[in-house]
């Protein structure tokens, strides 16, 4: 049952995001028989270090979604503190509902079924715009973040440059 209200969802977002496409990013199925797996391309945010880059990832839905969150995994090279080594996204919203067993988060900023596929990829843009260094899945990009700040646009740079020749 979960599964079949979950499907209808995910049919449903498609559908609005079809016919009004929201500036910075496109969403459409890996699979066009798998409704649970979404390729996102997302627009590097203007006038931030990932400007000019087109990096796609993979939006992974659950069974029983919206109670729980998608996982999302850049699938285009990232740097970013926020940002696994294998490119699993890590941002609160991503997060299962309920209180953080570390006690880093507020049960309010981890994950509610209010949110969509645009409010997910739309949080992903902010946060490519204003990296989290205080929590890092990355903790090499976070640390360079903070104290070498040239080294970090270096690499993001390589990564923008990366994403634009696969095109």
């Amino acid at each position: 049952m979960a599964n079949n209200q979950a499907s209808l969802l995910l049919q449903k977002q498609l559908r609005d995001l079809c016919r009004n496409p929201v500036d910075g990013f496109s969403a459409g199925l890996v699979d066009e028989s798998n409704v649970f797996e979404w390729g996102v391309s997302i627009i590097g945010p203007p006038d931030t270090l990932y400007d000019g880059g087109f990096f796609n990832a993979i939006m992974s839905f659950p069974s029983n979604y919206p109670l729980s969150p998608p996982t999302v995994r850049f699938t285009s090279e990232m740097w970013h503190p926020n940002v696994y080594a294998d490119g699993k996204v890590c941002i609160s919203i991503l997060h299962p509902p309920g209180d953080d067993p570390n006690g880093y988060e507020l049960a309010s900023e981890r994950w509610s079924p209010v949110h969509t596929v645009e409010s997910i990829v739309l949080s992903i843009i902010s946060m490519l715009s204003s990296p989290n260094d205080e929590s890092p899945a990355n903790v090499e990009a976070a640390k360079e973040w903070r104290e070498n700040r040239s080294e970090f646009r270096k690499k993001v740079a390589r990564c923008v440059r990366r994403s634009q020749e696969m095109l």
